[in-house]
This record gives structure tokens, C-alpha cells and sequence, in this order.
């Protein structure tokens, strides 16, 4: 308590919240826990080596050490997604530039759009199809975003509660009731823990390692889904988007010069 005491008087924005909250009478893990994000692995890790003993110092090390690592990771997708992401939210625009375009040469797009029964056809079907192409990239967009929580958290909690000398099913429900995210990363742990128990080797180690080889693994397959996602948004552009700017920028050029040119007699 007094090391949060000290930020909170150093002006960090967390300490200062947490703090306030335990004046008024809460837990610090919870109070921590509730800050979100990586905060939940930080009280996880802070419960789980006061609840066994060990040294809290040494463990907040090592966990700084495993979310600046995971943030990393995280920054990476987020990098490679904003190309991708960015271009297809730009190519959104494409119908209605075209609108404009005919508007900039002199014809009067809105109009026809407007008072021309097939005008009107084409505004309905090209806004259906934006929105259409809006949703689909936007889904698209979510799929390959990184999953929540800090990969190989399972691990290094374990690992934390194995360092204050707990026995594994010990840990293991210590690890289970945390706060933390972690996700489906149990089976991963229960391998390493059975290798550590057939080869002989201590689990703490081991479990480290896994949690890092996690990361990367998280990592790479980020970067995977954002080469995947400039492939994939390709369908909503060519299935929705062009048809769009077809409707909404070429065909009322079309309708404008032929509702304009006189009928010869």
C-alpha cells in the first residue's frame, strides 16, 4: 500500500484512482484489478505471491518484463492491421466521390438522382450496398483484431504461485480464482507441467518459457491475420464498393447526358 501511496502522490492517474477507491474502503487487488486491461494480470500476480509468499518485488519484475513484451506484440498487429484497415475504410468514400466528380464536371447528378425514377434505383441500391460493404469490412476488422487478455498469462501466474512454494493443485486454484484474462491457456500449462513432472526439470522455468513462446505465437499469427485481411477485403470492395460507385458516380453521368441530349425528330 505505501508503493502505491507513494505514485499516487508522484501523479500517476492509476495509483491516484486506486487509492481513492481503498480510502473509501476496498481492496487494493480488487481496487487494483478494477483499473482493467493489464491491470487485472497485475492484481492477479499481486494476490497470487502475497496468498503464497513470494517475493513481490521479483514477481512484478518479471511480469513487467512479460506485459511489456505482450503490449509489444499487440503494437505489432496493430501496425500491420493499419494499412489494411485504413485503405478499405478510405475506399468507403469511393461511391460518393464519384458523385461528386459529376457534380465538379457540370452535370446535374443530384437532380437526376433525385427526379428520375431509375436515379432513385440507383441511390437506393448504392446506399444498400455501402452499408453493406461498411458491415462486411467491419466484421472483417474485428476478425483479425488480437484477441483480449495477455497471451501466456496462465503460465507466468503459475510459475508465480510455484515460486512461493505451492504445490500444483494448490497453484492451480489460486491461478483459476485470479482475476486475470487467461483465456484457453490451461492445456498448454497442464503439457508443461506433466513434462516438468516426467523429465525430472523444475516448473517455474519451463512455464516462463512457455509464456514467451506463447507471446510470439500471438505475435505471428497477428501478423498473419493482417496479410490475410488485405486479400480478404478485396471481396467486400469488388462484390459491394464498385457496384456502388457504379450506381452512385457512373450512372448518373449516364442518366444526366440522356435526360439532357434532345430526341431527334
Amino acid at each position: 500500500m505505501t508503493a502505491w501511496r507513494h505514485l499516487a502522490e508522484s501523479g500517476d492517474g492509476h495509483a491516484e484512482r486506486v487509492i481513492a477507491r481503498c480510502d473509501e474502503g476496498g481492496e487494493l487487488v480488487t481496487e487494483i484489478a478494477a483499473e482493467g486491461g493489464a491491470w487485472a494480470d497485475v492484481a492477479a500476480a499481486w494476490e497470487i505471491a502475497t496468498t503464497v509468499g513470494a517475493p513481490l518485488a521479483e514477481v512484478l519484475r518479471s511480469l513487467s518484463e512479460s506485459l511489456q513484451d505482450a503490449a509489444t506484440a499487440a503494437d505489432d498487429v496493430r501496425i500491420a492491421l493499419a494499412e489494411p484497415t485504413g485503405t478499405a475504410r478510405l475506399l468507403l468514400w469511393l461511391p460518393f466521390a464519384g458523385l461528386l466528380l459529376g457534380l465538379a464536371l457540370g452535370f446535374d447528378t443530384i437532380g437526376v438522382l433525385m427526379t428520375n425514377p431509375f436515379g432513385a434505383g440507383c441511390v437506393i441500391a448504392g446506399v444498400l450496398l455501402v452499408l453493406a460493404a461498411r458491415g462486411w469490412t467491419a466484421a472483417l476488422v474485428r476478425r483479425a483484431q488480437p484477441s483480449a487478455g495477455t497471451p501466456g498469462m496462465h503460465a507466468e501466474l503459475m510459475s508465480v504461485a510455484l515460486a512461493g512454494g505451492a504445490a500444483i493443485p494448490r497453484a492451480l486454484q489460486l491461478v483459476e480464482r485470479s482475476p486475470a484474462s487467461l483465456g484457453d491457456d490451461a492445456d498448454r500449462t497442464a503439457s508443461v507441467l506433466e513434462l516438468s513432472r516426467s523429465a525430472g526439470v523444475p516448473a517455474g522455468e519451463l512455464l516462463r518459457a512457455s509464456a514467451a513462446q506463447q507471446r510470439q505465437e500471438a505475435r505471428v499469427q497477428g501478423r498473419l491475420r493482417a496479410a490475410r485481411l488485405s486479400s480478404r477485403l478485396l471481396l467486400p470492395l469488388g462484390a459491394c464498393t464498385l457496384p456502388a460507385f457504379l450506381l452512385l458516380g457512373v450512372a448518373p453521368l449516364m442518366l444526366s447526358v440522356l435526360t439532357s441530349t434532345p430526341l431527334p425528330i
